[in-house]
């Protein structure tokens, strides 16, 4: 797939390096428990492919158009652990410090949003973040996603005591976007 400035495309063998750069670097994974190690970023690549492989969608590397250079990813992954609200399917996406604050993440969802309804025929996406990742939470709204704060929830795999457990989520229906 592509956008006005983006490939959207699967993941390629020389996209691991920098992918796992991008997972080291603390100010990306500030929202998450902790920056990923080599080995975790390649396997997260690996379950990547494989929900492409078990869905016919995944979360697209993403590639600036004239240049080839790989700046993370956006997409759809299938959520299914213990939540009143799932199984769904997510949309999110994670760049690199250097593609931050081009558009390219809005850009890339939007692309995403309309793959998911028109393409993927779902009826319903959702997205989820830690309740203080405010430039995430900036994204979806852009998207047209709505927040119902009873809906926030307590990330089951971050430790509890931890600033980032608490998670808020966000919903976009079909014809709202």
């Amino acid at each position: 797939m592509e956008t006005e400035r983006l490939i959207m495309r699967r993941w390629r063998e020389e996209d691991r390096e920098p992918f796992a750069a991008m997972n080291a670097d603390p100010e990306v994974m500030e929202h998450f428990p902790a920056p990923l190690t080599r080995e975790q970023s390649d396997a997260m690549v690996d379950r990547i492919e494989r929900h492409f492989d078990e869905r016919g969608y995944g979360l697209w590397a993403l590639e600036v158009i004239g240049t080839g250079e790989f700046i993370g990813f956006t997409g759809l992954a299938w959520q299914t652990f213990d939540a009143p609200f799932l199984p769904a399917a997510e949309i999110g996406w994670r760049l690199a410090r250097p593609a931050w604050g081009h558009g390219y993440a809005i850009e890339a969802a939007r692309r995403v949003v309309t793959y998911a309804f028109e393409e993927a025929g779902l009826r319903d996406i959702i997205s989820m973040t830690a309740a203080t990742n405010l430039r995430s939470q900036a994204v979806m709204r852009r998207l047209g996603m709505t927040r119902d704060p009873a809906e926030d929830f307590d990330f089951p795999s971050v430790p509890e005591g931890s600033p980032l457990r608490r998670s808020v989520l966000y919903r976009l229906r079909a014809g709202n976007p």
